[in-house]
């Protein structure tokens, strides 16, 4: 409730507290709803003859506004008990005037780099110097919010926030867009950049141009933004800037005198980075006098609120009020909260056409803000924005709850946090052995890890996930099974359903486009490994002396696990690796299922290329011997294709000695012994569960580098 947040300033911010009638003085408690035409507690006409309200006001506009966020305007009520201390006046905010921002005066723009290159540090330095947040020694990740990104030290989610510069006596408005250097979560940057007009493109000084930093230069050059390349980390021992030029240049044909070379962690040239911005990057193409037309590029569920939506105004302008309807779903809806980030949400009056903010709009169900809606006013139809072209998942993986009971509490905790991370998919799956579930589709192996982890910290839920597997094809040379699917060519993401060899021509498997940037001392094991991984060999350049670029066809089932662990490794870190769809190819496949005194398990079938089955199926047994706690009873774990075994491990068991009391006579004696233990376990065995930790399954599917 709204009186919990004023409860450590405001002695009379609830309703429940009743205090002793204080003479009114200077202080006065406003409250939080407007009471026109009401008596206030002081005697006095109501808002516009109080006496104490004007003081009030005063000190609120001395105190000017909070940083961080801000309060609700609070006035008189003869309902009030008592009287607010000076402190609680002074933090309430008035509302922020967006209008003195035109649109000549916005600049909106991303942070793109590879990994660990300084992004969020860089945001950090700019929101400091533009006064949005307070310069302390604790602002480490401002912009990365979830636990998740904090803990891993990178960052998941495109966060936005809105800074207030003067340059040459001119005051600019700039939204600064954060976002992630992943190759998992390139979804967000493309996303991130079709609200912007122009990109930092971020380098670091020792580590030079990577393979991440490659693709997220084309993603912003395709998209025909302004690119401001920017060198971080001179301030280390081992920088080498005037290199790191030459590379730009060399690769992505922009002048040497147009790089900046800065240091974010000290704060060394980060001023003349905001100059280039507002010499650089042009203002966004609209106009205020247009209708109103808004673009949704990211959503996030609160409980209270319901969705917030935040939006990129192409047209227009939208303020608390407005009927608004979304061009997806074409429901109305009543805005009742507009504002922007700075990084915290700061409420305005109206937002206007080139600025980027939030909506709070009362939508109360997760799939009503589609993320690439266009919202527009009710009676002003619009024509609908292009949107975002839709993600395209490499790894499935099935989701179940650990107990059927929390399906339901499941079920509505991933619709609320696909809402938050739109590049996952979802389609209603069933197991025999774990029950009701779905099939999710991730972008990768680190996206999948992140969903999961977010899973338990935001929501508190266990799940069982299982093998992740990407999505083959094949095509159907059986009558009765074309006409069963409705085509003759059907895309398997579930091991499950993997049709027999029998009833189909010709199986397909994904590929993609990889790159590889590495020293050139390491292009000897670099090249073995893969060709380990069935990869041919498609382009070699050297961008420097040093640094060698890489293509290379991979099939996406070698790479999606361990591939990118296996690179580092190799070239002790330095090697970075990115890749990007390059459709399908036919292959040799098999599905090959994983025993456990004889039951298959489920969560560990696998489809694999039949040159690799005898080699990953030893791998995995050996694995699962590792993995699975030992029993009372003897376990079989066994690799099999069809009704063939190809490999086998055993686990003992435990034993206890029963033969210790015997001390010499007949061998009739102790064999009586021993035989009653074996049919003892035997009856173990018939009876007892396998389980398989929740957590072995990416441990036991992941090969070592030097296998």
């Amino acid at each position: 409730m709204w009186w919990a947040r004023l409860r450590s300033p405001c002695l009379c911010a609830s309703p429940l507290c009743v205090l002793p009638r204080l003479p009114p003085g200077s202080a006065a408690c406003e409250r939080l709803y407007s009471s026109r035409g009401k008596v206030s507690p002081h005697g006095c006409g109501g808002r516009s003859a109080c006496p104490n309200l004007a003081a009030a006001s005063s000190l609120r506009r001395a105190a000017g506004p909070r940083v961080g966020g801000s309060f609700p305007d609070r006035r008189c009520h003869p309902g009030d008990r008592g009287v607010c201390g000076p402190v609680s006046v002074a933090r309430v905010a008035e509302k922020l005037d967006m209008s003195t921002y035109p649109v000549e005066n916005i600049r909106n723009f991303s942070i793109i780099a590879h990994v660990d290159h300084g992004k969020s540090t860089l945001a950090d330095r700019l929101l400091e110097i533009t006064g949005t947040i307070a310069k302390t020694a604790h602002n480490k990740q401002v912009l990365d919010k979830l636990q998740v990104e904090r803990e891993r030290g990178i960052t998941v989610k495109a966060q936005s926030a809105s800074l207030f510069y003067n340059h040459e006596g001119v005051n600019y408005l700039l939204n600064l867009i954060d976002t992630p250097g992943h190759v998992d979560f390139s979804y967000e940057v493309s996303r991130s950049l079709s609200a912007c007009q122009g990109v930092i493109l971020v380098v670091d000084a020792n580590e030079g141009i990577q393979a991440q930093t490659v693709a997220n230069f084309y993603l912003a050059f395709e998209a025909q933004l302004a690119v401001i390349p920017v060198i971080n980390k001179i301030d280390l021992k081992h920088a080498d800037p005037e290199r790191v030029e030459k590379q730009i240049e060399k690769l992505f044909d922009i002048p040497i005198d147009e790089c900046v070379r800065i240091s974010a962690k000290q704060g060394t040239n980060v001023e003349k980075v905001l100059q280039k911005i507002i010499e650089k990057i042009p203002p966004p193409q609209c106009n205020t006098a247009d209708p109103l037309k808004a673009l949704v590029f990211d959503s996030t569920f609160d409980h209270y609120r319901g969705v917030i939506a935040n939006i990129a105004l192409f047209g227009g302008e939208i303020q608390k009020g407005h009927k608004i309807v979304s061009a997806h779903t074409k429901k109305r809806y009543e805005v009742n909260e507009v504002g922007i980030l700075t990084p915290n949400e700061q409420p305005t009056h109206k937002l206007y056409a080139g600025q980027v903010g939030y909506v709070i709009a009362g939508m109360k169900e997760v799939t009503e803000a589609q993320i690439g809606d266009t919202l527009f006013l009710y009676k002003q139809p619009v024509e609908p924005l292009p949107g975002f072209k839709s993600a395209k998942p490499m790894v499935f993986a099935g989701m179940y709850p650990v107990d059927q009971t929390e399906y339901n509490n499941l079920k509505s905790a991933l619709e609320k946090l696909t809402l938050n991370d739109s590049s996952v998919t979802i389609h209603r799956d069933s197991s025999l052995a774990l029950g009701a579930g779905w099939r999710l589709g991730f972008l990768g192996l680190l996206h999948m890890e992140v969903f999961n982890q977010r899973l338990e910290q935001e929501y508190n839920m266990s799940v069982i996930l299982t093998a992740p597997t990407v999505p083959y094809k094949a095509i159907l040379s059986s009558a009765k099974l074309i006409k069963e699917y409705g085509k003759a060519e059907i895309t398997i993401i579930n091991p499950a359903q993997f049709p027999d060899k029998i009833s189909v021509s010709e199986y397909l498997e994904p590929t993609v486009l990889g790159t590889i940037v590495t020293p050139q001392e390491y292009i000897g094991k670099i090249i073995v490994l893969c060709q380990d991984r069935r990869a041919v060999q498609k382009d070699m350049l050297y961008i420097d002396e040093q640094r060698v670029m890489l293509k290379y066809l991979f099939p996406l089932n070698e790479i999606v696990l361990d591939f990118y662990d296996a690179l580092k490794s190799l070239s002790s870190g330095y090697a970075s690796f990115d890749y990007e769809d390059a459709g399908y190819q036919a292959a040799d496949l098999i599905k090959m299922d994983i025993l456990l005194n004889g039951n298959p398990v489920e969560e560990l079938a696998t489809i694999i290329h039949s040159d690799k089955a005898y080699a990953t199926g030893k791998l995995l047994c050996e694995r699962l011997k590792d993995a699975i706690p030992r029993q009372l009873f003897e376990i079989a774990i066994q690799a099999a294709i069809g009704k063939r075994i190809i490999a086998r491990e055993t686990l003992k068991a435990y034993r206890k000695n029963v033969v210790a009391k015997c001390y010499g006579g007949d061998i009739t004696r102790r064999m009586k012994l021993l035989k009653r233990q074996a049919e003892g376990k035997k009856l173990m065995r018939k009876i007892g569960n396998v389980e398989v930790p929740r957590d072995a399954f990416i441990r036991v599917l992941k090969r070592e580098p030097d296998k």
